[in-house]
């Protein structure tokens, strides 16, 4: 599990329209990656629209936003275009890097245990450390308390 001043793990995933993203690419930028399940179901819809409504917030302090989950780019795609999102996603298609954030956990829904990505959402610093974690993250109010922590960076 991720701590506070940890180094956040770098990474290279592909965006939805065809670009590859590097963490370490993005320094001094601090960053918030959203990890979420799954494309087109209603808590990441509720997520990723609230993101996408406190991006220019976001943008205003210098601070890149990143959707991760193990969704294709092309259903990354067909989800920003369905919802009219701006916020940026990216592809975890073999789940390397939602293992290196300790998001991929055993869960249980209906009395059936599977895994699956724990929603959780990092602020990443300037400096490429971990300044803030919310693990099981429960969408109502997130999005808010991200941007006040990002804030607080500035």
């Amino acid at each position: 599990m991720l701590k506070i001043n940890d180094a956040a793990p770098d990474f290279t995933l592909p965006q939805d329209g065809g670009a590859d993203v590097t963490l370490s690419a993005l320094r001094p930028a601090p960053v918030v990656l959203f990890f979420y399940p799954r494309d087109d179901t209603s808590g990441c819809t509720k997520e990723a629209i609230g993101f996408s409504q406190s991006l220019a917030a976001f943008e205003a302090l210098g601070v890149k936003v990143y959707g991760i989950s193990k969704d294709t780019v092309e259903k990354h795609a067909k989800f920003r275009a369905k919802h009219g999102l701006s916020v940026a996603l990216l592809s975890d298609a073999e789940g390397a890097v939602c293992e290196a954030y300790g998001v991929w956990k055993e869960k249980q829904m209906y009395g059936k245990t599977f895994m699956g990505i724990e929603r959780s959402t990092v602020l990443i610093a300037a400096d490429g450390t971990v300044a803030a974690y919310w693990p099981k993250v429960k969408v109502d109010g997130h999005v808010e308390a991200v941007l006040e922590a990002a804030k607080a960076l500035a």
